[in-house]
């Protein structure tokens, strides 16, 4: 166990999450367990008590309490995961170098922990070392409900370069959806801005994002602007499409606030569709019924990036979850419909 440490912020790590600059420091500190600190007034910025949202700046004091050493974490992380858990996330590498790991994440786990969340990728990833010294390292994440194609890295380093290439837009990400109605026109781009809309919880629950029209973005506090790419690739009648969906930028729940703005939410999306079946929009609102899963139907499809060390181009294809087999399978719709690359009339 080490003692309690004081760590001045450097200029390099300015502007960046506690949480994330915390980890960086600490990798063997889970994300739950830096959240409870932060809540329980362990760590500390500046003597003060900080969520570990919070973003730091240079020169800031940062109150470190005593941690386990990584060798007790590893030992104790590895010894909490059933044999089952192992097979099941095993089961989900769709790609693995020396360098990066690549899951197709099922719906429904987390990317990381939180107060509620004793089962996620983050700390299933101990049982990703495959002979490695370090568990790999989370880059990205992706919505408990959504599935597909997340990436680990298996070096700092590597983290580093990838984290910087999805900074930098260097990345490309296709995400497949059946949504409520039909999109028209079928090919567009949607660039309302987001603002975060805290909820009523005492710990913020049900915070949600909210459009803000792109004139209204530079007068509205703590909106960005955001930018989805749509292709609208099959229908049923005026009911419900298959979508392909391009972030151009990387909000918080970009594609599922786009989606419902326009009117036609994602199936499946409670948060920002609404729960009933009927709509005031095109669609039908997020729940369809009959035999369709409510389960949300957002899935990572496609993530194309340069590695970082050969420099060749990876292109990654997650297939779909059961429950959206299942819906493509109603609908009489199959994946080898859809052109691996809706946008390259827009490229």
């Amino acid at each position: 166990m080490s003692r309690v440490q004081t760590i001045t912020v450097g200029p390099s790590d300015s502007d960046q999450r506690l949480d994330r600059w915390f980890r960086r420091l600490f990798p063997h500190a889970a994300q739950g367990r830096i959240e409870k600190m932060c809540r329980k007034g362990e760590i500390r910025v500046d003597g003060s008590r900080v969520k570990a949202s919070v973003r730091l700046s240079p020169g800031q004091q940062v109150r470190v309490p005593p941690l386990p050493e990584p060798h007790e974490v590893r030992a104790a992380s590895i010894a909490r995961i059933s044999d089952n858990d192992i097979e099941m996330i095993h089961d989900t590498v769709i790609y693995r170098d020396d360098y990066i790991i690549a899951l197709n994440k099922p719906a429904g786990l987390p990317s990381q922990g939180g107060s509620k969340q004793k089962k996620h990728v983050d700390g299933l990833s101990e049982a990703l070392r495959f002979g490695f010294e370090d568990k790999p390292r989370l880059v990205h994440r992706l919505d408990k409900d959504t599935s597909g194609v997340l990436l680990l890295a298996r070096t700092r380093e590597m983290a580093a370069a990838l984290t910087a290439a999805i900074r930098h837009r260097q990345t490309r990400k296709i995400y497949w959806a059946v949504v409520a109605g039909v999109p028209t026109p079928y090919l567009g781009e949607i660039k309302y801005g987001l603002v975060k809309a805290f909820g009523h919880g005492r710990q913020g629950e049900g915070e949600k994002m909210h459009c803000v029209h792109p004139r209204e973005v530079e007068k509205t506090p703590g909106a960005k602007r955001a930018v989805t790419r749509y292709a609208t690739l099959y229908r049923v009648a005026s009911r419900a499409s298959w979508v392909a969906m391009e972030p151009i930028t990387g909000r918080t729940h970009q594609l599922r606030a786009h989606m419902a703005e326009i009117g036609h939410p994602i199936i499946g999306d409670g948060k920002y569709g609404g729960s009933g079946q009927e709509n005031l929009g095109d669609g039908w609102g997020a729940q369809l019924g009959g035999i369709i899963s409510n389960n949300l139907h957002l899935h990572a499809r496609i993530m194309q990036f340069e590695h970082p060390v050969t420099r060749k181009l990876v292109s990654l294809e997650a297939p779909l979850p059961e429950h959206m087999k299942h819906t493509f399978e109603a609908f009489q719709w199959s994946p080898d419909l859809a052109a691996y690359d809706p946008f390259e009339a827009l490229q």
